[in-house]
Parts: structure tokens; C-alpha cells; sequence
């Protein structure tokens, strides 16, 4: 149970599919991590067993410490040379055509670890694959953002996570909504052929009409594609939930969106990540 709240029927997850085993043994072979995995995504069922995943480059612990999130928090070890070899290998085997790479928050590093996500970049990319680059904010530097734009990722994804009156609550206090923006404008700058990609939870305390104004801003700042999903509490210590948005307002705040010129997906087990391939092209996900 969620806090307080009663779980509602539509956020019942159904048993992994028989393929959901060989991604995982997979992973494990190559000594891989998952945003899937670390942060207990309710999808991760589905994903593994359609043969996607999120890759969580750069070791499983972060920097930060926001409070909706189930990653380890501490002191990382250093990056892993081995890792862009690792992780195209693994990506090759899976026969996987499109890839997101992640990362945990590297505040410890001079470049924030964007160097070694381009580097990730590039690997994948050399066995033919397309990649997502799901950055966190480097900081706001934008010489660390130009190694991973200039890697050659398609899109280019960085979540502002929350509206904009609960990220003191909810994120790092080193985290906010409008260093958040200038990364996505930054990226848009730094190429304007790149797609940029954000996402937004609910169920945290806000309002709609604040949503409504999130999703203007991330468009404002030539945010091409958004995903909106319902926050799961993941364990006792991260944050309760305040409210369980249903499908049907999922889908009148996805409506919304799309007239403002967002390409969108939005629904209660809707992630950052949730069949991304589709969604660039502009398909249901």
C-alpha cells in the first residue's frame, strides 16, 4: 500500500513474460545495471520481456539524494573503463535497435560523468543502434551537456521530474526546475536537429493547472516530447503518495499537451523511458 491510499485496480502489474528471464540473465553477464532494476520500475515485466531496457551507466549509486527515488545514495566508485565495451556487447546480443542510457547523479566528477556517457554513446552507436541519452543536469556546466550532444544521441532527455512548487520538497536541494529547462534549451542550442525529452510525476500534491503550466514550460523551452506517469512510492523512506491520478485524467492531461504541440505520452504506468522507440515515431506507447 501506498502511505495512506489504497492502491487503485488499474496499477496492478501482471506477471513477467517468459522473455523477461533471458534480458535479465543478460544484464547479469555482462555486468550491466538498469534504471529498471534500481529505481523498481513497475514496467520493468514488460520491457524485459520485449527485449528493452534503460541502462544505468556509471555505477548503481548517486550523488543525490531526492526523495521520491530508490537509487543507492553514498560515495560511487570510479567509472568502469570497460563499461561502453560492456554495455555495446550486451545491446548487440540482445539484438536491440534502440537504446536509453541513463546514469546515476555524478556530482563527484569534474565533468559530471558526461564524458563517459558519450563514450557509451558512441559505442552503441558504432554496432548501428539508435540512442536515448537520459542525462541529469551536469550541474548546469554546459561543456559537460556538449560531450553527450555531440556523441550523436537522437534524443536527448533530461526530467524535470516535478512541477514547479514541490521540487524543493521532492528533488535534491542541488536539483531544480529551472536549471532543469536551460539544460533542455541548452541541448536544443547546442543541436538543433536533437530531439529533447522530459517527464513529469503526479500523485505528489500537485494541481492541474500546475501541470498545465509544466508542460508549457518544458514546450516553451523546445521540449519536443514529455511522459507523464503516476509516482509509486518505492519504498518507506522516499515520499507517500498524495494522490492516485486516474486513466481518464491521464488522458485529458495528454490531450492537453498535444495541443500544445508535444508529442506525449501520459498514463498512471507511464516512465521517463516507456517504449521510447514508439514514442519518437509518434506511435501509442
Amino acid at each position: 500500500m501506498e502511505g495512506t491510499l489504497r492502491k487503485p485496480t488499474w496499477l496492478r502489474i501482471r506477471p513477467p513474460p517468459v522473455e523477461y528471464h533471458r534480458t535479465r540473465e543478460m544484464l547479469r553477464a555482462h555486468n550491466l545495471e538498469t534504471v529498471c532494476a534500481s529505481a523498481r520500475c513497475p514496467n520493468a515485466g514488460e520491457c524485459w520481456g520485449a527485449g528493452e531496457a534503460t541502462f544505468m551507466v556509471l555505477g548503481r549509486v548517486c550523488t543525490r539524494g531526492c526523495r521520491f527515488c530508490a537509487v543507492e545514495k553514498g560515495a560511487p566508485e570510479a567509472p568502469d573503463p570497460t563499461e561502453p565495451e560492456r554495455l555495446a556487447r550486451c545491446v548487440e546480443a540482445l539484438a536491440l535497435r534502440y537504446v536509453v542510457i541513463t546514469s546515476v547523479t555524478r556530482d563527484d566528477l569534474p565533468d559530471g560523468g558526461a564524458g563517459h556517457i558519450a563514450e557509451c554513446v558512441r559505442a552503441v552507436k558504432a554496432i548501428g543502434a539508435e540512442v536515448e541519452a537520459l542525462v541529469p543536469d551536469f550541474q548546469g556546466e554546459r561543456q559537460a551537456l556538449r560531450k553527450v550532444v555531440e556523441a550523436g544521441p537522437k534524443v536527448l532527455a533530461h526530467n524535470i521530474e516535478v512541477v514547479e512548487r514541490l521540487q524543493e520538497e521532492v528533488r535534491d536541494r542541488r536539483a531544480g526546475y529551472r536549471r532543469s529547462l536551460q539544460v533542455l534549451r541548452d541541448a536544443q542550442a547546442l543541436d538543433p536537429g536533437i530531439y529533447t525529452k522530459s517527464s513529469l510525476m503526479l500523485g505528489l500534491g500537485e494541481a492541474r493547472e500546475e501541470i498545465i503550466q509544466a508542460m508549457a514550460d518544458m514546450r516553451a523551452a523546445g521540449v519536443y516530447i514529455v511522459t507523464l506517469g503516476q509516482y509509486l512510492r518505492p519504498g518507506p523512506w522516499q515520499r507517500e503518495v498524495v494522490r492516485y491520478w486516474s486513466p481518464e485524467e491521464f488522458q485529458e492531461l495528454g490531450k492537453e499537451g498535444r495541443r500544445m504541440g508535444l508529442r506525449i505520452s501520459a498514463g498512471p504506468l507511464v516512465r521517463s523511458s516507456y517504449k521510447a522507440a514508439l514514442l519518437l515515431e509518434g506511435q501509442d506507447a
